[in-house]
């Protein structure tokens, strides 16, 4: 459902207001919708959308992915790393329980053949694709 950003049209009384400008709706004040990236099954399953943006520009986002860039702080390098499952997630407990990846999210990685935790550092819901720091 479409979001807009702006006041509303009638006061708390329930009277209209007057118009404060010429155009009451712009596409500048229209929000998006919330790509909510889930994990993928198989890499097959791999799910990603494009929208249309402001100034004829487009957007990927993001809704199923399985694997995500992972970064290692320590040797500096980065590879291609399985997601396993969500751990946690500060913006909303109830994305860890529903594996609705956001940014600052905790992630269990399957990586180098080992389990471990790397917190997301991308924007999945504006880039289209996940990347992540692992954690020590």
């Amino acid at each position: 459902m479409t979001q807009w950003h702006m006041d509303s049209k009638k006061k708390s009384t329930g009277g209209k207001n007057a118009a404060v400008r010429r155009i009451d709706k712009r596409l500048a004040w229209k929000g998006g919708e919330f790509s909510a990236t889930g994990i993928a099954e198989d890499e097959k399953k791999e799910k990603r959308k494009t929208v249309k943006t402001l100034g004829g520009n487009t957007k990927v986002k993001a809704q199923r992915v399985k694997f995500i860039a992972l970064t290692n702080p320590a040797t500096k390098k980065t590879a291609k790393a399985e997601v396993l499952s969500v751990a946690e997630n500060n913006a909303n407990r109830q994305y860890a329980r529903q594996n609705t990846m956001t940014k600052g999210a905790i992630i269990k990685v399957r990586f180098e053949g080992k389990e471990a935790r790397a917190k997301v550092t991308s924007r999945p819901g504006q880039a289209g694709t996940v990347q992540a720091v692992l954690m020590p």
